[in-house]
């Protein structure tokens, strides 16, 4: 894809609203990066969209990642067993999207979006407020739930090719009972290595135009800062903050929908 000063514009543009959001609500971009490719960058195939989208999210949550790591929150043991089950699901989930028709896959992620909508306006459930740690004497419970929620996690992830945040934020507090914070922290990780994990898989296929990625990851760093001082001020209002971008996310997930059907059924 010939990137002009348009689209490059376009792109960084694109970051910075992935970078943006990941910030301010921790997590999401990923989900609103393929869209943004397809429709506002004009990218033409959602397979490269998907590939160019996994590393410049990947990236962009390494960036935040570090943030987080310097406070504290990140529950590394929990984070390592997490994503090394998941970027197996990522793999093998990357495997099977390429295979599956590029309209097909848009629609279905579309679907994704909505569920993921809706799943936020839910409040966060009580038990999320324990400070958890994965030793030898938790492991036995803490371990299994951890590597099944993981591989199903990553499954999605990487057959749809987002880094999958608000599917691990939830994921974690299931699979752990780790308080919100710490799941929003540690889920940084493993979006980072599902990223990657994904883009490798589209990369080998050549299907990740590094160019535009470049431009999304340039833009994301920007986003992100802003974002995560934005977060900072009105943290007594995440709630309110998780809901508008829930009803953006459902708006986004019911257009692709509707535009994954329509040629998917060029009669409706």
């Amino acid at each position: 894809m010939t990137i002009g000063l348009a689209a490059g514009a376009l792109a960084v543009a694109s970051g910075s609203i992935v970078g943006l959001v990941l910030g301010l609500v921790g997590g999401g971009g990923s989900v609103l990066a393929v869209p943004l490719l397809v429709y506002l960058v004009g990218v033409p195939s959602p397979h490269i969209a998907i590939g160019t989208a996994a590393i410049a999210v990947a990236l962009n949550a390494a960036f935040g990642l570090i943030a987080h790591a310097r406070l504290g929150t990140v529950k590394w043991p929990c984070a390592i067993v997490f994503s090394i089950a998941g970027m197996l699901g990522a793999l093998l989930g990357s495997v099977v999207g390429k295979a599956l028709d590029g309209t097909k896959l848009l629609a279905l992620f579309g679907l994704v979006m909505i569920a993921i909508g809706v799943a936020m306006l839910r409040p966060p459930g009580k038990d999320a407020l324990r400070d958890v740690r994965l030793t030898r004497t938790t492991a036995p419970d803490m371990l299994p739930r951890l590597v099944g929620v993981g591989s199903g996690v990553g499954l999605l992830s990487g057959f749809f090719g987002i880094g999958g945040g608000f599917l691990i934020v939830p994921g974690l507090i299931l699979g752990t009972g780790m308080a919100l914070q710490s799941a929003i922290a540690t889920s940084l990780f493993a979006v980072t290595a599902f990223g990657l994990t994904t883009a490798g898989s589209y990369a080998f296929s050549g299907l990740v135009d590094w160019r535009l990625a470049a431009l999304v990851i340039a833009g994301g760093i920007g986003g992100s800062l802003v974002g995560t001082r934005i977060n900072a001020r009105l943290s007594e209002h995440r709630r309110a903050l998780a809901a508008i971008f829930a009803t953006i996310v459902i708006s986004v997930g019911v257009y692709i929908v509707v535009q994954g059907l329509t040629a998917l059924l060029p009669g409706v």
